[in-house]
C-alpha cells in the first residue's frame, strides 16, 4: 500500500511539473502570436476604407496626380506599400499631420503616425495646428484612433491622395487608402502610366 501511495505521489509530481513546463513554455509563444495577430489585424483594418471623406474636405483643383492616373508609392506606412503602383482615387487640398497618440482601446503609444488631415481633427478651425499642439482625433484609420488625444508632431500643407494599390508583398488589393501625400508619390516606374503627371515638364 505504501509503495502504491509513493508511486502515485511521484506520478502526481511528474504530471504537475509537466503542466508547469507547458504553461511556461507555451504562454510566451501564444502571447507573441496573439500580439502578432493583433498587429496584423490592426494593419489590415488600416489599409482599406469606405472611401468616405470628412465633411469640408476640398478636392484639389489641379492635382499633380489626377484621379484615375497611376503613380508609384514611395512611403512605407505599412508592409508592401513602398514601391507599389497606386491608382489615384481622390486628391484633396489640406494640411496633413504626423501625430502621436495612445489608442482609446489601450496598448502602446503610436508615434509619428502618418497621416491625419486637418478635417479629421475635432473642433478644427481654418488655421492649421502647430507642432506640439494637443488635439482630439476623429479619424478611424486604426482601431482606437477615433476619439484619442494626440500630439501634432509635424504639419504639412499639401495635396493628399486616396489610393488603391496591391501590396508588393502580395495579398488583397487595398482600396481607398487614406492618406498619401504628394511627396510620397512618383510618376517614375508606375505601370500603365498613360496620362502620367510630370511627363509634360
Amino acid at each position: 500500500m505504501k509503495k502504491q501511495l509513493a508511486l502515485l505521489g511521484v506520478a502526481a509530481m511528474i504530471a504537475l511539473s509537466g503542466c508547469g513546463k507547458n504553461s511556461t513554455n507555451e504562454n510566451p509563444v501564444n502571447n507573441s502570436q496573439n500580439a502578432d495577430h493583433s498587429e496584423m489585424n490592426n494593419s489590415d483594418m488600416d489599409h482599406s476604407s469606405t472611401g468616405e471623406v470628412p465633411k469640408g474636405l476640398k478636392e484639389a483643383m489641379n492635382p499633380t496626380y489626377k484621379v484615375g492616373s497611376k503613380a508609384m508609392i514611395k512611403a512605407d506606412h505599412m508592409g508592401g506599400m513602398n514601391g507599389a503602383t497606386a491608382t489615384i482615387v481622390g486628391a484633396y487640398t489640406t494640411t496633413a499631420y504626423a501625430v502621436s497618440y495612445t489608442p482609446t482601446v489601450g496598448g502602446e503609444r503610436v508615434t509619428n503616425h502618418k497621416w491625419v488631415i486637418h478635417e479629421e481633427i475635432k473642433d478644427a478651425s481654418e488655421k492649421p495646428f502647430e507642432p506640439g499642439a494637443e488635439v482630439v482625433l476623429q479619424a478611424d484609420h486604426m482601431k482606437g484612433m477615433n476619439g484619442a488625444t494626440a500630439t501634432i508632431d509635424s504639419a504639412e500643407q499639401t495635396t493628399v491622395y486616396m489610393v488603391d494599390y496591391t501590396p508588393t508583398t502580395g495579398g488583397e488589393k487595398v482600396k481607398n487608402h487614406k492618406w498619401v501625400t504628394e511627396s510620397e508619390l512618383s510618376s517614375e516606374g508606375a505601370d500603365g502610366s498613360g496620362d502620367m503627371p510630370g511627363m509634360k515638364h
